[in-house]
Parts: structure tokens; sequence; C-alpha cells
């Protein structure tokens, strides 16, 4: 029997902490040439190593393909690419007439310095691993280049629009770029890490007429409401909180728009270095029985969320019906969720639960529903840098996590793997049969026997319980009234194949 978690609109102590924290701009859009924005951080000041903050850099450094407002790949810095007919090969020709933002004129050999300085100078990185399976990297001729793989890499034309293309003269190139040089319409300017970047425009951008402003002021502060700011004028493009969204919407203040892909939310334990009884897949179930999906998903993204078992919505090409049905998790049972506890041997007010992460309303939302089951819990709630950080000590029990839209599938399930990119979030998986089933679905070409090589290894992950998904919403974003040209994309990227930053111009 299903056991309902009633929600309670709260409001949130949060709007005077951000008036105070946000700075203070001059109102009147007319007399600045700056736009103003405010979405995800940015960890690092190399592209190449990012762990997932992927929302800032593209200003600066643009990517081999981009990914258009409908999820399809479109041709950016390489025009044109062609794939032989056995997936093994990719032939990029390289845009002409693209410059550097030190004046350099950008060549096919820079591009296959930056997949080199992937494949051997960065350890963890984005595209790492999936840089592996390269077999041979050459310039048949100028402006073309051409990448062998051992075997069949089907996602690759998608991830090339996260393969982030810099100048082999940026600062640090040999160790970790200190100031990247790209090919953006904004360049890399002050950096205040967890604080702001400020990106003047680039003069010489290759697309004429663009940009439109002089420059991007990006605020990197997580934690805050950036509501007001969005109301005073302080701030023209942020990432809001569903409440917000709608009071900004009822003023009047703001156009929102929900990214073109979903997020997904889901509850994930330490699998590196798990505690008992958090080891026993009957506890994880017990505790996956505790979640009001429902409830959960109302309160993160009210009547735009959906509710799921898959990291992919019901429209997605990698959804799978049948599964959806049997979601043994689909409605709380306290019932079911004890009886397994005391199949297990496992008395939960002798143990406390470690629970990490982000400082967000909705973990404290899961807490609360786990804590009916009579576990004690442990919140510790941090800043994202610092949740990462305590994620990768693996000395906790449990987390509640978001994780946003993505370029390709196989970014989703990349990350389970055991050497895969930051794969804290999902508590640092290491499972040879997984990392080859996940390897097998990547090297298939074929669409459909693709679909079911990935929906193959997504059981490996129920299976196992290493988490449980708990549904899907599209991030919301407010476009202050007087911003124009700006509308949001298909995932986080700031500037893309057709919109982002480039295209945003204020009017009074």
């Amino acid at each position: 029997m299903g056991n309902a978690f009633s929600l309670h609109r709260r409001t949130l102590l949060l709007a005077s902490l951000a008036a105070a924290a946000l700075p203070s701009f001059p109102a009147d859009a007319a007399v600045r040439r700056e736009l103003r924005y405010a979405t995800l951080g940015l960890d690092t000041s190399d592209p190449h190593r990012h762990t997932g903050s992927i929302a800032v850099q593209q200003c600066y450094a643009e990517p081999l393909t981009s990914i258009a407002d409908d999820g399809q790949v479109k041709p950016f810095l390489a025009e044109n690419v062609t794939v032989s007919s056995d997936g093994r090969t990719y032939t990029l020709k390289i845009r002409q007439g693209v410059k550097f933002h030190n004046g350099d004129v950008l060549t096919a050999e820079d591009v296959v310095a930056n997949i080199n300085r992937i494949r051997e100078k960065i350890k963890g990185g984005w595209l790492v691993s999936s840089l592996k399976n390269v077999e041979n990297l050459s310039v048949p001729e100028p402006g073309t280049v051409v990448i062998a793989f051992a075997r069949p890499f089907a996602p690759f034309m998608s991830l090339m629009a996260e393969l982030w293309i810099l100048s082999p003269k940026s600062p640090g190139w040999d160790s970790t770029i200190t100031q990247p040089i790209g090919t953006g319409p904004f360049r890399f300017g002050k950096w205040l890490p967890k604080v702001s970047l400020d990106a003047p425009a680039f003069a010489d951008y290759w697309q004429k007429g663009l940009p439109k402003l002089a420059a991007v002021h990006f605020d990197l502060r997580d934690g805050t409401d950036k509501s007001l700011a969005i109301r005073s004028g302080d701030l023209d493009v942020a990432y809001v909180s569903k409440d917000a969204a709608e009071d900004l919407q009822r003023a009047g203040a703001a156009v929102i728009e929900g990214l073109k892909d979903s997020a997904w939310y889901f509850l994930s334990f330490n699998n590196r270095k798990p505690r008992k009884p958090f080891d026993d897949i009957r506890v994880r179930k017990a505790l996956a029985h505790c979640i009001d999906k429902q409830g959960f998903m109302n309160f993160v993204g009210g009547s735009r969320a959906q509710t799921s078992n898959q990291f992919v919505g019901t429209n997605n090409f990698y959804f799978d019906r049948a599964l959806y049905e049997a979601d043994e998790f689909k409605k709380p049972d306290l019932e079911k969720a004890k009886a397994l506890l005391k199949e297990a041997g496992v008395d939960p007010s002798k143990h406390t639960i470690e629970f990490v992460s982000w400082q967000v309303p909705y973990a404290q939302i899961a807490v609360q529903m786990i804590r009916r089951l009579g576990f004690k819990v442990h919140h510790v709630a941090l800043d994202d840098i610092g949740t990462q950080k305590r994620l990768s000590q693996y000395d906790w029990d449990l987390t509640v996590m978001s994780s946003g839209p993505r370029s390709d599938i196989y970014l989703r399930y990349v990350r389970l793997m055991s050497e895969g990119p930051n794969p804290v979030l999902w508590g640092g998986i290491q499972d040879p049969t997984l990392d080859k089933l996940i390897a097998e679905a990547a090297e298939t070409t074929d669409a459909q026997a693709r679909r079911t090589a990935y929906l193959k290894a997504f059981k490996r992950v129920m299976e196992k319980g290493y988490f449980y998904v708990i549904g899907l919403t599209p991030d919301l974003i407010a476009i202050r009234k007087g911003v124009t040209g700006f509308h949001t994309g298909f995932t986080w990227a700031c500037h893309w194949a057709d919109g982002g930053v480039d295209h945003a111009d204020l009017k009074a």
C-alpha cells in the first residue's frame, strides 16, 4: 500500500540573503552593453579538465559540432563531418577564416593538438575515456582532419559538441590552462572562482554581426535566489527555481523558458566504499520505497515534471515503456520498505545515514521521506565544489542529486563506468560488467541495436541498485524583460549553433 508524503509549499528565506549578496548595477539597460548571466558555475579555467559545469566556457571556447535546439548535431568549427560506413573513421573539414583570440587563424593542426592534449595530458577529464579508442590522427591536406578509431564509436558526432578547441599557445597548455585562448564571441577575461567571470566581446569573431553586446558578466555564485536580481535588473538571464519562476512570470518581470532537454533526479548510494548495511540491496530498495516520487517531483518541477525510473523522458528514443510500467518504486510503500529491512535483519533506529548534498531544498525533502523509515540522518549540505570534494572521499552513504542535459546519451552512461569522468554523484561505480555493456553500446552503429544495448546496461544498474531515478523536469531560465534575441537551448550551453549570449541584446 502506498504511503503518500504530503508536501506544503514553503517560502524559502533566501531572498534577503540574495539581495545582500548580489552586486548592484545601474538599472537602466540603455546605458550598458553588458549581459548579466547567472546559470551554473565554472569549475576550472581549463575547458578540457571540466567536471560537469558546462554553462560558461562556450562563450570563449567553441567545439567542432553543436547541439541544435531540437537535439540534432549541427556543424560548428568543423563545417562538415563525414563518417565511414563501418563507423570507425571521421573526416572533418575545418571552417576557414576562424581566428583565435590572439589573432592566429585556426588550423587542422590545432584541432589535432587539442585532441592529443586530451588523450595524453588530461586525467579524468570529460572526454578522456571517449578518446582512448582513437587509433590514428592525421591531416591529409590543409583544413582536413581524419580521426580513425580502433573500433566504431557511435557517440562521437555528438561528443564533439563538448570538445572545445583552444589555441596551443594558451598559457598552461602543458599542464593546466590558466588563460584559455579560444575562438568564441567573447574572450576569457577576469575570473574570480566561485564569484564571477567578465568576458569582453571578441572584435574578430568569425560570425559577422555577432556578438551584439560588448561583454557578458557571469555570476558564478551558487546557493542564492537570483529572482530579486532579475526583478531589479541586476541580472538579465538566470537559472531559477519553480516557485521563483512562477512569481517572476506573475509579476511580468521575466519570460520563463525551460531547457529543451530535461534534468533528471536520483537517489544514489556510495558504491565505491559502501558501509554496512547500505551495501545490501534489500536496504537500498527499502530506502527507494520511502521516496514519494510524485510529491518530490511536484516540489521540484510542478506541472512540468514527470516521475520515472529512467534518466530520459518519455519522448526520448532511448526511453523504454515496458521498463517504465514495471517500476516497483512508482509509489511510496513504507510497509514494503519495513519488510525488506526485517528480512535483512536491520533495525533502522540503530543506524545513522551520512547524507551529503548540494545546498538545495529538494535534498531536505528526500531526508524527511527517509527519516519516516526510522533511520537517523546526518545531513551535510555544501556548495557545488564542496559537495563534489566530499563525495569524492567516499565516506558517506546516500545522496540525492540531479544531472542536467547532455549532448548524447553516452555522456550519461560514461559517468557510470569504472574510469568515467566525475563519477562521484553516482557513488563511484566499479563494475567491469557494466563497463563492458556500455562500451558495447557505444560501439554499436545501428541505432535500434544501440538502444537495446544501452537498455541492457541500464538494467544492470537497476539490478545492482547503484542508484534509483526519481523523475525528470526541465531546468528553468528566467529571461528579464528587456532582453532580446536570447532563448534557451537543448543543453546548458550559453552559446551554440542556433543561439546564445552572442545573439542577445538589451533594450531600455
